[in-house]
């Protein structure tokens, strides 16, 4: 414990000051060509979140909270790792580490941190909430290898040195695929995984006479594929070069991340019916202010290509969202997870299921972790 430091965060107001003049001083360009999404973040609504962000939106909000939670540093394999541990007041509550994606944070899993820790019936959690290297107020690698293998051996001594004997895991996007490596190696300790982005892949026979939810998530991975993974083909070839803009233009890295607040959460047509201005702004904050534009990008670099690798044979559980942006059917998850203990098809939410539906994100994880007990 002796190697666990505090962390508090105290923005200056220089820091916010700069920032608003970086806003002040952006240059837009003209307008899509089109009256949707399918160009891009739109001009209007960008400029309206940026216009927010300027002069209404409160960093000191996000920055208290997160101060309030617990925040600590701890140093892994020459790195410092960010974290938020939150215990709860029961006894029996279960060790539990969440880990985020891209372009998340730990501000996901604001909502569900009261609701895990404290619940009014079911499981009780102690929560470690790490950010991933490179991420939030992690030490950005200056060498090469830190990919979701050895973050997974992290999360997993991070554990360990919190006196964790027995814990679960449970994560979404590239927390997805970590939580997925730590239960490929199994480390001593863990109980079980939980992942709200199952990793599965069709194989020949899928392909050529696909049931109806094979055909329906092999429509979604061709849009993938065609319309909505250049951000991944970007950072996992050139992040160096993309993350110049990211980390000098507030715009630019909004712009960046707006859009995916948009096609990832299941909306009405807004990423405002699923997410608030301020909690969007929050999570923006959390790249603009360590300027990790960059070396949140080089983890697709580590890893795109190796997403979710290994067979894990340790209690899993998967709950399947109906927005999620990669899906993979039960047939083609359980071809990985070999132990599925639990399944759920989902009737609300979309890729970033504890921000956008925490009372049905903690529902799933108590159904799941509840088998474990």
């Amino acid at each position: 414990m002796s190697d666990i430091r505090p962390f508090t965060l105290d923005v200056s107001q220089a820091e916010i000051d700069r920032l608003h003049r970086k806003i002040d001083d952006t240059r837009w360009p003209e307008p899509e060509t089109v009256d949707d999404w399918s160009q891009g973040t739109p001009l209007a609504d960008l400029q309206d979140l940026v216009a927010y962000w300027r002069d209404g939106y409160d960093w000191r909000a996000c920055e208290a909270k997160l101060n309030n939670f617990g925040q600590f540093v701890t140093e892994i394999e020459g790195l410092d790792i960010h974290f938020l541990h939150i215990r709860s007041s029961q006894e029996d509550a279960l060790p539990l580490v969440l880990t985020h994606g891209w372009p998340g944070s730990v501000r996901e899993f604001f909502d569900v941190i009261p609701l895990l820790t404290e619940p009014a019936k079911g499981q009780a959690f102690h929560l470690v909430i790490p950010s991933l290297p490179g991420f939030g107020f992690s030490a950005k690698p200056v060498t090469t290898g830190w990919g979701v293998e050895k973050i997974a051996l992290a999360w997993s001594a991070l554990m360990k040195r919190l006196g964790y004997s027995r814990w679960v895991a449970q994560g979404g996007d590239w927390g997805s695929a970590v939580t997925t490596a730590i239960g490929a190696q199994a480390p001593e300790g863990c109980l079980g995984i939980h992942i709200n982005m199952p990793i599965g892949r069709p194989g020949p026979d899928d392909l050529a006479n696909p049931a109806p939810d094979e055909a329906k998530a092999l429509k979604a991975l061709q849009f993938y594929q065609d319309w909505d993974s250049g951000y991944s083909k970007q950072q996992s070839t050139r992040p160096q070069t993309v993350g110049y803009g990211l980390v000098d233009s507030p715009v630019g890295l909004a712009g960046w991340i707006f859009e995916k607040m948009y096609a990832w959460t299941d909306n009405a047509g807004s990423p405002f019916d699923a997410l608030s201005k301020d909690a969007i702004l929050d999570n923006i904050m959390l790249y603009w202010l360590p300027a990790t534009g960059a070396s949140a990008g080089r983890l697709y670099w580590e890893s795109f290509s190796k997403f979710g690798e290994g067979e894990v044979a340790i209690p899993s559980g998967v709950s399947a969202f109906p927005k999620e942006i990669i899906p993979a059917p039960r047939k083609w998850a359980e071809r990985r997870y070999t132990n599925l203990i639990y399944w759920n098809d989902v009737a609300r939410g979309g890729h970033f299921a504890a921000w956008e539906q925490p009372e049905l994100f903690v529902s799933e994880l108590q159904g799941c972790f509840s088998k474990l007990r």
